[in-house]
């Protein structure tokens, strides 16, 4: 305990005021505001060096990137201060970080480049264009057999598929799905994640498929992206009920067409 205590005492008179203003190069004696600030002001001015600037601006921008909700600007701020990092290792000769952060910079610019092409396809895609080519980057495929059932209504749904190649029904609405659309996107959607309809593959092919945690990962890495996939999947709900129209009243019109050549 006695070496214990003498330490504790070496460093509390360490610690005390008046050790630190001598430290800072102050006079105990004669502490005004006036000394403290010029002192710091001179701390500050000895310190000041094109790398230390360097620094301090890409520690702003860091701080930026933590402060910041959303993707893109996200990417740009550590793009930025990734930059000025690597500025300051370069000036300051530390290669270790200088390397470092040179390669964060295009890693940052090819995400930001993908998450922009992401958004500028969605746009497209509810402007008319209703190609899912933007999502194929976070795709994986999947082959499929004739006979195979892709999903069943009900069933519990955690991905989304889009048709590739072959030929794939909608069961319970008798409808072919070519190649080009989305599978299982209502499932992402809805309240208890269940498949709204039962699909089953009648011509050999294969599709992509992306997983509801990841389809989550991008809606909520760009707001921007999730409100174009809402619209995306209003606008296929909309197609899917103009078909079922579309049927009813063909059938309608065959009944009455039937009523009026029957026997009077």
């Amino acid at each position: 305990m006695t070496t214990l205590d003498r330490i504790l005492n070496t460093a509390a008179d360490n610690l005390t005021v008046a050790k630190i203003l001598v430290q800072l190069g102050l006079d105990p004696d004669n502490v005004t505001y006036d000394a403290i600030f010029n002192r710091l002001l001179e701390i500050f001015l000895h310190n000041i060096t094109l790398a230390n600037m360097f620094a301090l601006v890409g520690a702003i921008f860091f701080v930026a990137t933590l402060l910041t909700q959303t993707m893109v600007p996200l990417r740009v701020a550590n793009m930025i201060g990734c930059a000025f990092f690597a500025g300051f290792g370069a000036l300051s000769g530390t290669v270790t970080t200088f390397l470092l952060y040179l390669l964060m910079v295009p890693i940052n610019a090819y995400r930001l480049r993908q998450m922009l092409v992401l958004v500028k396809k969605a746009r497209s895609a509810t402007q008319g264009d209703t190609s899912m080519e933007w999502l194929k980057p976070f795709m994986t495929e999947r082959k499929y057999r004739k006979g195979d059932i892709l999903m069943k209504k009900g069933d519990a749904a955690n991905e989304m598929l889009l048709t590739v190649t072959g030929r794939f029904r909608v069961i319970e609405i008798n409808v072919d799905l070519p190649p080009g659309r989305l599978m299982g996107e209502l499932g992402f959607l809805t309240p208890d994640n269940r498949r709204t309809a039962t699909i089953e593959c009648i011509e050999d092919g294969h599709c992509l498929t992306i997983t509801y945690e990841k389809l989550l990962e991008i809606y909520f890495q760009n707001p921007q992206f999730g409100y174009y996939f809402l619209v995306l999947t209003s606008q296929r709900l909309l197609e899917n009920m103009a078909r079922l129209e579309a049927i009813i009243a063909q059938n309608k019109a065959t009944q009455q067409a039937a009523a009026a050549g029957g026997p009077n």
